[in-house]
């Protein structure tokens, strides 16, 4: 996919959540407020960790698309990267804060303290959010893996995992409403759960982030792709000293190979280029490819 298309795409996906996760966190606020919902009130502020992670994806698309210069011998794949684990980050830091005042609710029951009892429009708005946000989720994962961005996918776990914790607010909300005042603690607990789904999704995000930041090489099946790939080439031997590593979407593979020394270097040129070609067909268009001839003897 070209990049400026690729980069439309990502745009108008991510304006589309970005204005469905504005939308929703107002409706959450007043139905927090109004139905003197805890619960809700902390599922708004989640929304709007998504809004605020949507113009995330927005700058940092932009700065990743940017061509190569002088300064950036590797283009800028990275920026994509960053946005990425930041969305992580922020996954995290609404993870542990939802734990957090969980964890607090549920002590304050347990020294004796009543729990207030929420309205119907916050159960309604926790419905709402449910179906809302899992929309948003499958229509942004799909043009993610569409257009093979990092951050879009992040994006719509982003979506899922406010989902997940309108699930729990529902059932809190729910038991509170319809269980009488003794099952009020069911909210904090169905918090408390759902934090940790939240934290996980973090931590899955992250971890690729971090690998990638630290150069990690591609995957063992990959790697031994690429040199079966070399060695279709009639010529050509003992492909070694084979480097890969992610650059955002892209990947850079640098490896050395063995070449019959009597060859022109115009001979050992084309063949040369005709192994980049594949290498790129095999990781993609934007691949960095680096060989280096040996003689074979």
């Amino acid at each position: 996919m070209e990049d400026r298309k690729r980069e439309r795409e990502i745009y108008r996906v991510t304006i589309t959540g970005s204005v469905g996760n504005f939308l929703l966190l107002m409706f959450k606020f007043i139905a927090g407020v109004a139905g003197h919902s805890a619960a809700m009130v902390a599922d708004a502020v989640h929304s709007l960790s998504d809004f605020v992670t949507d113009v995330v994806v927005l700058l940092f698309v932009r700065l990743s698309n940017r061509p190569r210069n002088k300064n950036y011998d590797y283009g800028h794949g990275k920026y994509e990267t960053l946005a990425t684990a930041l969305i992580g980050i922020a996954l995290l830091g609404v993870g542990a804060g939802i734990c957090w005042n969980g964890a607090t609710a549920i002590y304050a029951y347990a020294k004796g303290e009543a729990l207030e009892q929420p309205g119907m429009v916050a159960l309604v708005a926790a419905v709402v959010s449910i179906v809302v946000k899992e929309v948003l989720y499958r229509y942004t994962v799909l043009a993610g893996r569409r257009v093979a961005s990092q951050a879009v996918i992040a994006n719509a776990w982003h979506h899922r995992s406010d989902a997940l914790s309108s699930i729990g607010t529902a059932a809190g909300i729910g038991g509170a409403i319809l269980l009488g005042e003794e099952w009020r603690v069911l909210d904090p607990i169905a918090a408390l759960v759902v934090s940790l789904f939240i934290v996980r999704v973090a931590y899955k995000l992250l971890r690729p982030c971090a690998e990638e930041l630290m150069d990690k090489s591609l995957p063992e099946e990959v790697e031994q792709e690429i040199e079966r790939a070399l060695l279709a080439f009639d010529g050509v031997s003992r492909p070694h000293n084979l480097r890969t590593r992610k650059i955002g979407n892209y990947s850079s593979v640098e490896v050395h190979v063995c070449m019959d020394g009597g060859m022109t270097v115009a001979e050992s040129h084309e063949i040369t280029r005709a192994m980049e070609r594949r290498i790129r067909e095999i990781l993609g268009g934007g691949t960095f490819v680096n060989i280096h001839v040996e003689p074979a003897e």
